[in-house]
């Protein structure tokens, strides 16, 4: 158990936007620390607890809400990256040893929702999300193939790193973005007219994507915000469309102009966050080796 503020963590206000959104009394807390690389974390409302990968110790990782408890959800994880909940409540996780996005069944049977693109094998999935169609977006980078540290080294199979949707009917894999370097987090606004993904290649920064009205394409695709310490990896969006990102220092926070206004310090490099507690209002942070947690003034706009 972890007692007061822990060194290298706070509060850091740059627009007074950012202030209204955590008590002057709240701390960073952290809950588990012992991962080599902790990563995509989810969040299951009915169980109150979240699941999170732990990469290159090819495990899952599950934190108990009601306990405080840490155990062993899954071991060997295939590499597990990115994981989120479907709208049915069921676990959806991106797997780089296997190259493959998969969910996991109400009864622990797992199914693969996609591991080819026009006949040839993904590079690594590397994050997921699910939209309220039922549809499964996810981006595609290399990490998982480019060593043997998180997946298998392998050549790839693709000539590029996209980001794709998965039909929920017809099962059909269709790319929708092909013109970024690597793209890792993703996100849909609120009304999920918008679509965020970050890109951890070069330059490093987040765009945003207009959803067609069916909600099977986009188009444009500006700069939304521009990384200012190390990488924005994974990321969630608030009730009120703020960005909530990883970055190498931390977590910043974007109001939906694009405007910084507010960073959570963490003494580790952050690769991904989710909202979760009882109200969803409590940001969980996946720092390099740790778990660590935040009570905030908003929500998640949902599950995952």
């Amino acid at each position: 158990m972890f007692y007061g503020q822990i060194e290298g963590t706070d509060f850091v206000v740059l627009d007074k936007r950012f202030s209204e959104l955590f008590a002057s009394h709240i701390r960073v807390d952290r809950l588990w620390t012992g991962a080599v690389w902790s990563e995509g974390p989810a969040w299951f409302a009915a169980g109150r607890y979240l699941i999170w990968s732990d990469i290159p110790n090819n495990r899952m990782l599950r934190y108990d809400d009601a306990s405080g408890h840490v155990s062993v959800f899954r071991q060997p994880s295939m590499n597990s990256n990115g994981n989120t909940v479907d709208n049915q409540g069921r676990l959806v996780t991106c797997e780089h040893l296997m190259r493959r996005v998969t969910r996991t069944e109400i009864d622990g049977s797992i199914t693969v929702l996609a591991d080819k693109w026009r006949g040839k094998r993904l590079n690594s999935p590397n994050d997921a999300v699910v939209k309220s169609d039922d549809s499964i977006w996810f981006t595609d980078p290399s990490y998982g193939i480019d060593s043997d540290n998180e997946g298998d080294r392998a050549s790839p199979e693709i000539d590029g790193c996209y980001v794709y949707r998965v039909d929920p009917k017809s099962g059909d894999v269709a790319r929708i973005i092909d013109d970024m370097v690597r793209p890792n987090g993703l996100a849909f606004s609120p009304d999920e007219k918008l679509l965020y993904v970050a890109d951890t290649g070069a330059p490093r920064h987040i765009r945003r994507f207009a959803v067609s009205p069916d909600g099977k394409s986009v188009k444009g695709g500006e700069v939304f915000a521009v990384c200012t310490a190390g990488a924005f990896d994974g990321f969630r969006v608030d009730r009120d469309g703020r960005v909530w990102t990883s970055t190498a220092e931390g977590v910043h926070c974007f109001d939906p102009d694009g405007t910084l206004i507010g960073k959570i310090l963490i003494p580790e490099i952050v690769a991904n966050v989710t909202f979760g507690g009882v109200k969803r209002n409590r940001l969980f942070i996946c720092g390099t080796t740790s778990l660590y947690a935040a009570l905030l003034m908003t929500n998640g706009s949902k599950l995952g």
